[in-house]
């Protein structure tokens, strides 16, 4: 059963809540429609429920609340809107991606693409699927986890007539096998078709909590429903002879053949029909416009109930790798990344080509192919965009939000993402100083593949570096939930925090810090070898840098930013 109870929106700028003090309830077994015109808060009460809005109230899923479940995606199964997923990324491995989310095996996607009639269009891409696809997809993407509660807003929004009739029946078998279902409607008539109950609100506040029944009744229109080829003529016949008798009838002529007669009976207009030898093809009572019913021939329908759906027959349970799988499969699953990346080599072997020309440039900087003209070689800049689209795309298309919100600020998720970025800045940085090297030595000669002296130096730098700029992109990209700004984060730090820096440390130092590691040494409760000495001078080296000091501070401050904006978040819930 679900409870909702006291539902409440934040105010925003002095502007009375768009749900105010909403409480009803869902009973298992049933279909229950949110009903309201749009702007009534529907949408908004369904958020507030799955914990998605700031506000008040509560709501229990079989007597525990969103933040009591431990997954939540095998209680509540949602669609709200589209299906929140890259547009280039595959039905199969959207749906793959929200397997980790909810945490049931892969193939269960499979299964769920069968469910709903979309074996077919597997290796179809989310951007080219039509609007009644993507309700297929957002409905299999809800029954992922087998769960017991449906909560969808509009499901049936621009589907048609066939594709409504197939949703209404797969609603119907969830409801039937003990499930709870909860869709939100525009249309009255429409709800008084299907659900079993009607809750109507109106400005965020409950008008009628009735069952549908009794709703169809007191709230729509009751009328007599004819069909006959003489319509123009018999309702020229009702309406006289309800003048005649002084009774307010209303004759409304739906097309060529059909008529809607309100304020009288089924009885009536018959016998004025059989007085008036008119033919009739169809005469019945109907409450409201319910229009013609579509229905689906069993050999069609692709939607079997809930009773029939596969089965989860394993449960993996939550290990520290759910995260490091999910982030990935969000990684793998679209071209971008190796387009982003084969660019990336691209252009690093271009440019440090044409540094060579001059024989000017270092060889560390024709390796990185940075030229001093701009503030960052490619590879750290894709390395930077890399870790700015790990948490931008997660705004952008929320493949999270089946679990509690659109990205949780979860430790977990966290050091996956910190992890996956680094490993690929890492990747990113070795592949481009290798085909740095040898496009050099194909274009110029052998004389360019000498190795520095200094090269574990050279080589910490540069892997800091790329380090460096992912986890900044990363970092400011979770923070302001933009790609943009974690790209911009990352430029940040040549183009005005060095300058910063620089100007800050003018002059001639007084004091020196050599000796450091040996005093460190004296203070350390663990002794540790004389040769670490070595990584620890250059690891200071690196700081010492002005690239090195601007980018430190920047990771500082973003971390220090993104910890508190995550308290923020935790204290509004």
């Amino acid at each position: 059963m679900l409870q909702a109870i006291g539902l409440t929106s934040a105010p925003r700028r002095d502007l009375p809540p768009v749900v105010d003090d909403l409480t009803f309830e869902a009973r298992p077994g049933q279909l229950t429609a949110l009903l309201g015109a749009p702007g009534s808060g529907r949408t908004t009460a369904l958020r507030l429920m799955l914990e998605l809005e700031p506000g008040r109230g509560v709501t229990y899923f079989r007597g525990r609340t969103m933040h009591e479940l431990a997954h939540p995606a095998r209680e509540v199964g949602t669609l709200l809107g589209d299906v929140p997923g890259h547009p280039a990324r595959t039905t199969r491995g959207q749906l793959k991606l929200m397997c980790t989310v909810a945490g049931v095996p892969v193939s269960r996607a499979d299964e769920m693409l069968e469910v709903v009639g979309l074996s077919g269009l597997a290796d179809q891409r989310l951007g080219t699927l039509s609007l009644g696809m993507h309700r297929r997809l957002g409905l299999a993407a809800a029954l992922l986890g087998d769960p017991h509660t449906l909560l969808l807003d509009e499901p049936a929004e621009g589907l048609s007539p066939r594709e409504i009739a197939w949703l209404h029946g797969l609603l119907r078998g969830h409801a039937d096998h003990g499930g709870t279902v909860l869709c939100t409607f525009s249309d009255p008539k429409e709800a008084a078709r299907i659900a079993d109950r009607v809750v109507t609100i109106d400005g965020g506040r409950l008008v009628a909590d009735q069952d549908a029944t009794a709703f169809a009744r007191t709230r729509l229109r009751p009328r007599v429903a004819v069909a006959t080829p003489h319509a123009a003529r018999l309702g020229d016949l009702v309406s006289r002879e309800a003048r005649a008798a002084q009774r307010s009838v209303e004759v409304v002529a739906e097309d060529g053949s059909h008529l809607s007669v309100y304020g009288s009976s089924c009885a009536e207009v018959g016998e004025t029909a059989f007085r008036n030898g008119v033919l009739l093809h169809r005469l019945a009572d109907e409450i409201g416009d319910t229009g013609p019913s579509v229905t689906v021939p069993p050999q069609e329908r692709t939607a079997p109930p809930r009773g029939s759906q596969p089965p989860i027959t394993r449960r993996p349970a939550r290990t520290p790798l759910r995260p490091l799988r999910y982030e990935l499969r969000r990684l793998l699953g679209v071209r971008t990344t190796f387009l982003l990346a084969a660019g990336v080599l691209a252009l690093s072997a271009v440019l440090s080509v044409l540094l060579a020309r001059g024989g000017h440039t270092p060889l560390p900087r024709l390796l990185a192919a940075w030229p001093g003209l701009l503030p960052l070689p490619p590879a750290a800049l894709g390395s930077g965009l890399f870790g700015a689209l790990a948490f931008g795309d997660e705004y952008r298309y929320p493949a999270l939000a089946a679990d509690r919100g659109t990205v949780p600020r979860r430790l977990g998720l966290l050091c996956a993402k910190l992890a996956v970025s680094a490993a690929v800045a890492l990747l990113i940085a070795a592949l481009t100083v290798a085909v740095d090297h040898e496009t050099l030595r194909l274009v110029y000669g052998g004389d360019m593949a000498e190795v520095p002296a200094e090269w574990p130096a050279l080589g910490a730098s540069w892997a800091g570096l790329a380090v460096g700029c992912a986890w900044a992109g990363l970092l400011a990209a979770g923070i302001f939930r933009a790609t943009t700004a974690g790209l911009a984060a990352v430029l940040a730090v040549p183009v005005l925090v060095v300058p910063l820096l620089r100007k800050a440390v003018e002059g001639r130092s007084v004091r020196s810090a050599a000796g450091l590691p040996d005093r460190l040494r004296d203070l350390a409760l663990v002794r540790w070898p004389h040769a670490f000495d070595h990584w620890l001078v250059a690891a200071l080296h690196l700081l010492a840098e002005p690239v090195g000091a601007a980018l430190a501070l920047s990771l500082t401050v973003l971390i220090c930013a993104y910890l508190v904006t995550g308290l923020r978040a935790r204290a509004r819930w």
